[in-house]
């Protein structure tokens, strides 16, 4: 690694068309690449539980059928970075000098990315590369810190939370929705409903949803976003907003830690900065920050 910084800083000041350094290159991986992205994305389990989930569950670091690929970037023979190129973009240990030749390879595939979201320094330098190049974002949301727990949480959990079955999935559909507006300020359903209805139906069945139903409405949800053994990262929480305001969120959470607990022994989450209550909510059941991430919304 000090032999690639040692290329890359004679090039920071005066790159601008995406051409990475002398000796490093950018190639989509194939399934011969599993163990190199697997041991580069281990060196920070938490931060890359994405595509660490990823390889668990598919096996492989070969494009998906449905198109998404990696990039990895070598210097020589040595993969010493990688981004996730999919509907959305998502780095894995890569340095942030990188990014230009990342951004490039990214442009040239012509697809349009919805977000780039992963540790927030390599982020935010991606966004600017790929600014330079045509991508404007809709918003940049530049520190959310990035929190964990490993223990048992510091408050009784409320333990009307449970895992969503199949049969609640018209139910527990448009609260998931609805969190995504709030969230994003679009609704999830603009390029039609099938991707994210799917996409809901397949956390229910894997026994990802986290919810509490009462009289045939969501009081709260989240879901495991990306499970690992080592590392779940949990998303998607919400509180219907008749329940807001009665200070029920924290046993909510500390059943999401106690539940998420069965599957892997690390509970991870990334939040907005500004959202203190949220923040303050998390604190209190025992999450910690680690680390910034940074997400741009296209």
């Amino acid at each position: 690694m000090a032999k690639m910084l040692s290329r890359v800083a004679p090039w920071l000041a005066s790159h601008r068309d995406g051409a990475a350094p002398d000796g490093v290159t950018v190639r989509t991986l194939g399934a011969a690449d599993t163990a190199g992205l697997h041991e580069l994305a281990g060196a920070d389990p938490v931060a890359n539980v994405f595509i660490l989930s990823h390889l668990e569950s598919t096996g492989t670091a070969a494009p998906t059928p449905g198109g998404a690929n990696v990039l990895g970037v070598f210097d020589g023979d040595s993969l010493v970075g990688a981004c996730w190129a999919g509907a959305n973009l998502v780095p894995v240990q890569l340095a942030p000098a990188l990014t230009g030749a990342v951004a490039a390879a990214a442009h040239r595939s012509g697809r349009r990315y919805a977000s780039i979201f992963g540790p927030a320094p390599t982020v935010l330098a991606l966004h600017s590369e790929l600014e330079n190049l045509g991508h404007l974002a809709h918003e940049v949301r530049a520190d959310q810190p990035l929190m964990t727990i490993a223990g048992p949480p510091a408050v009784e959990p409320n333990w009307q939370l449970g895992f969503g079955q199949d049969a609640d999935f018209d139910t527990i559909l448009p609260a998931c929705a609805a969190m995504f507006e709030e969230e994003v300020g679009y609704s999830p359903y603009l390029g039609g409903r099938d991707f994210y209805s799917r996409r809901v139906a397949g956390l229910i069945r894997q026994g990802h949803s986290l919810v509490h139903l009462n009289d045939g409405e969501v009081v709260f949800k989240a879901e495991l976003g990306a499970v690992t053994s080592d590392v779940t990262q949990v998303q998607g929480v919400w509180m219907n907003p008749s329940y807001r305001g009665l200070g029920l969120s924290a046993g909510y959470m500390a059943a999401v830690v106690l539940l998420a607990q069965k599957m892997a022994p690390i509970t991870s989450l990334y939040v907005n900065d500004y959202n203190s209550r949220a923040r303050a909510t998390y604190e209190r059941v025992g999450f910690r920050q680690v680390g910034t991430f940074a997400t741009v919304l296209f």
